[in-house]
């Protein structure tokens, strides 16, 4: 997989957000033009991205605010979990309520509660900046 791409409204607090479960700016750009409308199907599109790389170096997130034409909404903004589609995006950390806390700061929820599955791991899912709900997992050693 190269990236998964997520459309917000704010990308400076997307980027924040996701900086704190360590992903990296790799690029912000505008994106624009002839071709890129043709790959997306969007006529005559702006939109700002901001490509960001997992700790690994294996994936990139790719956030995106279009400018033009304005991003719509699909489906309710804060979608419970069982909505289809992608709904969330899983996050291995190494020390569970320390990243919850910092994700607090940027306000973030959790959406249920944080759990231990067996002697594996600690769970959570958490909602964040435009309702993307992230979860994470502390493997247990």
């Amino acid at each position: 997989m190269d990236n998964v791409g997520i459309v917000v409204d704010d990308l400076e607090a997307a980027i924040a957000f996701f900086g704190e479960l360590g992903l990296e700016l790799e690029a912000k750009m505008p994106v624009e033009g002839r071709w890129a409308a043709r790959v997306v199907g969007l006529d005559e599109q702006r939109v700002d991205i901001a490509m960001m790389r997992t700790p690994d170096g294996h994936s990139r997130l790719e956030l995106m605010r279009f400018r033009t034409p304005e991003a719509i909404s699909g489906e309710p903004r804060n979608a419970p979990p069982n909505t289809l589609g992608i709904r969330r995006i899983m996050f291995a950390v190494d020390d569970i309520e320390d990243v919850i806390a910092r994700l607090r700061v940027h306000g973030a929820e959790l959406v249920g509660e944080l759990v231990r599955y067996e002697d594996s791991y600690r769970l959570c899912y958490l909602r964040g900046p435009e309702g993307i709900i992230v979860a994470l997992a502390e493997p247990l050693n």
